[in-house]
């Protein structure tokens, strides 16, 4: 017998056995599921989180008085991403946030040629209103300039940007998020909106321009806000909140020359000696996503251990049924060595049987594990993810397993004796 006819064997002892077959397949798929799983869910975690947090991509960078925090399961990573260095915290600055004096200070002095924009965030609970229509008390209230729509990757779906003379004398002018036009105007009526005069908590503002869509980021519409000047903002809706002030260079190779720069410049204006450490970060804005990512470590942990767990577990089960199943084809594996059959061609056989279940078990194991990913992706609004190097390990796991569990139940029904294994009962 050659190879190809001991693997027909081999595969057809397979289908005959289904409830055998079926129950380690289950056992090893479920393990194989919940690996993939796990890990496509989080590289559509990681995708969006690049989408969310690198809006203004790997040439820009952002200047906060502490850095956004990211948290799973109650943990996260604080990175700070100024040079280490020896220097004193100085206590009366640790809890002083960045004013909008200090803001417009930096901005007046960075020479380094890019594009340099301040913002601050003011509420989550604002209202807009329109004649009789009105918002739920849920619209975030931002203040920029004219560079925010580009620092944010913004754009506008109709009417005009902030300009400079606005942010400089404080205009009651204002951009909306699509979400807010299309609640107070109609789907309809969006693009003739622009110059319409609407309440923001009681303020008339003018309409100036409306921002194209750009969807939901875990559970925070970037649709559902309004985008004032920072300095209207500071006049009208007064708040506690810390200034941001973002720079986007020509190109990623000037991002650690600017970030020198932008730290030798407004470590004078917070007033800090040189041997005093920071009291703002410096944040790449792609840092964000990867820190991001980074916290998503644990869970690609879990599910390593569940699955080898899982995997251990059904190696074990695979391995106990390939022994009952050389006690019951005794007879099986005399009649082959009675008419010529080898050693190997019997060890073969066992291990093609191992391995065949194996692989069916990581099979139906990926197939499930992607569907279920997915379906995360879905909710994230996420593209199809495939994790295909994970795909491979799979395969290459389920083969071993396979292999390792078929080993001794083989090597056992090569040494059956045919004479003995004939009058076998």
């Amino acid at each position: 017998m050659n190879f190809y006819d001991t693997f027909s064997l081999s595969f057809r002892t397979v289908r005959n056995n289904k409830l055998r077959t079926g129950l380690t397949v289950a056992i090893i798929a479920f393990g194989i599921m919940a690996l993939v799983g796990i890990i496509t869910a989080i590289e559509a975690m990681n995708q969006k989180f690049s989408e969310s947090f690198s809006t203004m991509g790997a040439n820009a960078f952002s200047i906060r008085f502490r850095e956004r925090n990211i948290r799973f399961g109650g943990g996260g990573n604080e990175v700070k991403l100024s040079k280490k260095t020896n220097r004193k915290e100085k206590k009366s600055n640790l809890g002083k946030r960045i004013n909008k004096k200090e803001a417009e200070l930096f901005v007046t002095n960075f020479r380094y040629p890019a594009t340099v924009g301040i913002s601050v965030f003011g509420n989550r609970n604002a209202i807009a209103s329109f004649g009789d229509r009105k918002t739920s008390p849920n619209l975030t209230l931002m203040g920029g300039d004219e560079n925010y729509l580009l620092l944010n990757s913004f754009s506008l779906a109709a009417g005009r940007n902030i300009n400079r003379s606005e942010v400089q004398t404080g205009s009651y002018v204002c951009l909306l998020g699509y979400d807010v036009a299309r609640k107070l105007f109609g789907e309809d009526k969006i693009v003739a909106s622009a110059n319409a005069m609407i309440r923001v908590n009681n303020i008339p503002f003018r309409v100036i321009g409306i921002m194209a869509s750009r969807g939901s980021s875990f559970g925070f519409s970037r649709d559902n806000m309004i985008v004032t000047s920072y300095t209207s903002m500071d006049r009208v809706f007064p708040s506690n909140s810390s200034y941001t002030i973002a720079v986007m260079t020509n190109n990623m190779t000037q991002v650690p020359a600017a970030m020198g720069e932008a730290e030798a410049i407004f470590r004078p204006i917070r007033r800090l000696t040189t041997i005093e450490d920071n009291n703002f970060i410096l944040e790449r804005s792609d840092s964000v996503a990867e820190k991001a990512m980074n916290s998503l470590g644990f869970l690609t942990t879990a599910s390593k251990i569940i699955g080898m767990i899982t995997l251990i577990g059904a190696g074990i089960a695979l391995m106990n049924i390939m022994l009952v199943s050389v006690s019951e084809r005794t007879k099986e594996v005399g009649l082959i060595k009675a008419i010529g059959g080898k050693k190997r061609m019997v060890r073969m056989q066992f291990l093609l049987e191992a391995i065949i279940i194996s692989l069916m078990g990581a099979f139906f194991g990926i197939i499930l594990g992607v569907v279920v990913g997915n379906v995360f992706s879905l909710v994230l609004n996420t593209g199809f993810v495939v994790p295909w190097d994970w795909v491979g390990l799979a395969i290459l796991i389920c083969s071993l397993v396979g292999l390792a569990a078929g080993l001794y139940p083989a090597f056992k029904a090569g040494k059956l004796n045919p004479i003995e294994a004939l009058r076998y009962e």
